[in-house]
């Protein structure tokens, strides 16, 4: 029989288990050293019970009794009474109107000639800016600029070439030479180290004492489904220790002192007699004449009508501004004027009735209700008298099983008709599912070959 691998058995341990919510603790109670044990899952115990189910509520069965009608005949108006309305259109006249269709206005140009060219607002500004009244000025008047140049006067000034400034003269300071001694390094203390002595011996040290610990067990013999995957060993662990080399002070270190003296050297100085200082002496300003043209009056200038002549000193610039007047432009156009305006004339008309035949309410429908009796069933269920837990059991795992008490296993499976295969004394997947299967139907712990289904079976260790 071919043995199952470990991967295998865990895997079929993590299958979800109806457990109850008291869990084993985290170690087993009272455990011995050598012994190995399996959270394991106890299944829920379970009585049959029989109760009386309903299966169908008691009701009511509603019949219905529909309504009852007459039929009459009763005039409908169809079309309510209305207003008929003629429209009557307006009436109109013809009206000759003329309108302008551009301004008459004042424009500036150069000339009063047929090429002449709009002339630059700016220049309008400023010819009205030096006084001229343009407003006045009569359509088909020109304009002339004149101007009377700058005029200059020669004058003599004197310029300084030369500010006046100081002219300062240094005398140096005075001095005095002397020998002076100087201290290039300090007397000090000098300390000598007299080192520690030690006597060396060894000592057994004892590193962690005996103790007893928790394990968890490798290859467990059996995993099965309900298993938690969980096997603990108790193992007692030796005391450890260490031989360590020990040194024992004899006399501890000492330290000498020495004194070292001064060290000095001899220089040369100067002493100061007098500190240097300086003399002032102020030289005069220099100046030089010079001949300089002074602006004594201003360029002018001013605009006159062309037909005035101006005399010396004014001169033409040849700038002319000329006003022409365009006359306004206008359009004869025909309009409609209303004459009579539009009317609605009004008419009344009568409504329109229509005889139809109509059913009235003589009773309205009606439920009459009648009770149903409610309806009964056995059935037989299982309740629940213990709840499933997960607990700690002792158990076959590889530090206390051999393949003696696997054979044994085997037989006694076979003598009570699970089928474990050819007793080999190998764990494989025919053992785990008989024994499995043993184990639910007896109601016994599964997730492990526990000492309570070794008891059931007969197998003794």
């Amino acid at each position: 029989m071919k043995p199952i691998s470990l991967a295998a058995s865990l895997a079929a341990l993590l299958l979800p288990l109806s457990v109850s919510a008291n869990q084993a603790p985290l170690t087993p109670p009272d455990a011995k050293p050598g012994e190995c044990y399996a959270r394991v899952v106890v299944p829920a115990q379970y009585e049959e019970v029989e109760e009386k189910v309903l299966v169908k509520e008691p009701s009511e069965e509603i019949t219905i009794i529909p309504a009852s009608f007459a039929q009459e005949e009763k005039a409908v108006e169809v079309v309510p009474e209305t207003t008929k309305l003629t429209p009557v259109p307006a009436t109109f006249k013809e009206v000759k109107k003329e309108i302008i269709t551009r301004k008459a206005r004042r424009v500036w140009v150069s000339s009063l000639g047929k090429k002449a060219h709009p002339v630059n607002p700016m220049i309008v500004k400023m010819v009205a800016a030096s006084g001229v009244a343009l407003d006045e000025v009569a359509p088909d008047t020109c304009l002339k600029e004149y101007y009377t140049p700058e005029r200059y006067v020669s004058v003599t000034e004197d310029v300084m070439v030369k500010s006046e400034q100081n002219e300062t003269t240094v005398i140096p300071p005075q001095f005095e030479e002397f020998n002076k001694t100087v201290v290039t390094k300090p007397s000090y203390s000098k300390l000598t180290v007299v080192p520690a002595q030690y006597d060396e011996s060894e000592e057994r040290v004892m590193v962690t004492p005996e103790k007893t610990v928790w394990k968890k067990g490798s290859n467990p013999a059996q995993q099965v489904d309900g298993a938690t995957g969980d096997i603990m060993c108790l193992v007692k662990i030796p005391a450890t220790y260490k031989t360590v080399k020990k040194s024992v002070l004899v006399s501890p270190a000492t330290t000498q002192s020495e004194t070292v003296p001064e060290e000095t050297v001899t220089l040369k100085a100067k002493k100061l007699l007098a500190d240097a200082k300086t003399e002032v002496r102020i030289l005069p300003a220099a100046y030089v004449s010079v001949k300089k043209e002074v602006l004594e009056q201003n360029a002018t200038f001013t605009w006159v009508p062309s037909s005035q002549k101006q005399e010396a000193p004014w001169r033409a610039t040849g700038h002319q501004i000329c006003l022409k007047e365009e006359p306004a432009k206008t359009k004869t156009i025909t309009t409609y004027v209303v004459e009579t305006p539009a009317r609605v004339e009004r008419e009344s008309v009568p409504p329109v009735e229509k005889v139809v035949k109509v059913q009235t309410l003589v009773a309205d429908a009606k439920a009459q209700k009648q009770p149903v009796e409610p309806v009964y069933e056995r059935v037989v269920r299982k309740k629940e008298v213990a709840k499933g837990q997960v607990e700690w059991r002792r158990i076959l795992c590889k530090t206390n099983m051999t393949k003696e008490i696997i054979t044994k296993l085997q037989k006694a499976l076979n003598e009570r008709g699970y089928d474990a295969g050819e007793p080999d004394g190998l764990l494989g997947r025919g053992t785990q599912k008989a024994l499995e299967k043993f184990q639910k139907e007896n109601s016994l712990a599964t997730g492990g070959i526990t000492y309570e289904t070794l008891d059931a079976l007969g197998v003794a260790l």
